[in-house]
């Protein structure tokens, strides 16, 4: 299904806009709120349910669109792209993050983030070669996980006191037991097989009291993109990031015991409730000593993640100042002490 929201006032395509929130006509300036749109005003254009689909050939990405696109460039890496096959499915998503990151913005927020590198080349630092930018959303599941542990231990407690001349050592014995009942909500998992799960990692935190129901103007002007794995497919991730929250909550539940040793530590996840969602990221490309570099950006709060490249030569200085400084610091110490250092 390909939709468009027509402005009522002068009849040309709106987007969604991140600073009003609202869908703003880029023609007049009309905005309209998206929960009161006018029905009279979407022009959907169906083919027994299906949604516009391509493939890069460059990198293989699935990216989907409202708009009647017939040529774009990829999303992921940027090379030129065209429509190809139709595919079937339920591709609606519950829950949206909307864009709070205007593309201006997210322009000048890089540009101060490629300021902050240390080890980066000076020519980097300018933030003036971004090639492309692309909003675009992207599918996460979010779990509400219910997690348990059971656990048997042995804690020791050690006490060490003198008698006369001799020194004794007691240790007690305890055995420990603990029955942990734990609840997680909207822990998320990236969906896009295309999409490096680090680098999504690193986006969060987002803001989940801006979750919305998903309407469709919310994707207006702007990329979005299908799932590529469903929920169940992408559980055991989930239970890798949790367990090790539950493992740490249980240390903080066994306390005043010299040592602690685990006989019996059972720590299961299961889960409750999941929500399809997209979430708001800028995709940037940045030109830079003949390669191509790609970053990411939080389409909410504006944070950045991506390797930028680096300076061997400030590398250098780096290392050759440490050295430099330790030096001093050694030979100021030999001084105060009477001692020389060659």
């Amino acid at each position: 299904m390909l939709i468009h929201y027509k402005c009522p006032n002068c009849g040309a395509d709106m987007a969604f806009d991140s600073d009003s929130g609202h869908l703003s006509c880029p023609s007049c300036g009309h905005e309209e709120n998206i929960e009161t749109f006018p029905e009279q005003n979407i022009e959907r254009k169906f083919d027994e349910g299906e949604a516009k689909e391509y493939h890069c050939e460059n990198c293989g990405a699935v990216i989907l669109t409202e708009a009647e696109t017939t040529a774009t460039h990829c999303s992921f890496c940027g090379a030129p792209v065209v429509l190809a096959d139709r595919l079937t499915g339920d591709l609606a998503p519950a829950k949206v993050i909307p864009f709070t990151v205007s593309k201006d913005e997210a322009i000048a927020a890089f540009k101060k983030w490629t300021r902050g590198g240390r080890l980066t080349p000076r020519g980097f630092m300018s933030g003036d070669r971004i090639k492309k930018m692309t909003g675009m959303y992207v599918p996460f599941w979010l779990y509400d996980i219910e997690g348990e542990a059971h656990i048997q231990a042995i804690g020791t407690q050690v006490r060490t006191y003198q008698s006369g001349d001799t020194i004794y050592t007691e240790t007690n014995f305890y055995d420990v037991f603990r029955e942990i009942d734990l609840s997680y909500l909207k822990v998320p998992a990236d969906a896009s097989e295309k999409m490096d799960d680090l680098l999504m990692d690193k986006l969060e935190p987002y803001d989940y009291s801006e979750l919305k129901d998903f309407r469709m103007p919310y994707l207006a002007g702007y990329l979005a993109e299908k799932y590529d794995f469903d929920d169940e497919q992408l559980f055991s991730r989930v239970e890798s990031k949790i367990v090790p929250y539950i493992d740490a909550y249980i240390s903080t539940t066994i306390s005043g015991y010299s040592s602690v040793s685990y006989t019996n530590k059972q720590i299961n996840a299961q889960k409750k409730k999941v929500y399809y969602t997209l979430f708001p990221v800028w995709m940037v490309y940045y030109d830079f000593d003949n390669k191509e570099h790609t970053f990411a950006m939080n389409g909410q709060t504006g944070k950045v993640v991506g390797k930028p490249p680096i300076s061997n030569g400030k590398v250098a200085l780096w290392f050759t100042g440490i050295a430099a400084s330790s030096f001093v610091a050694m030979k100021a110490i030999a001084f105060a002490v009477g001692g020389v250092l060659w």
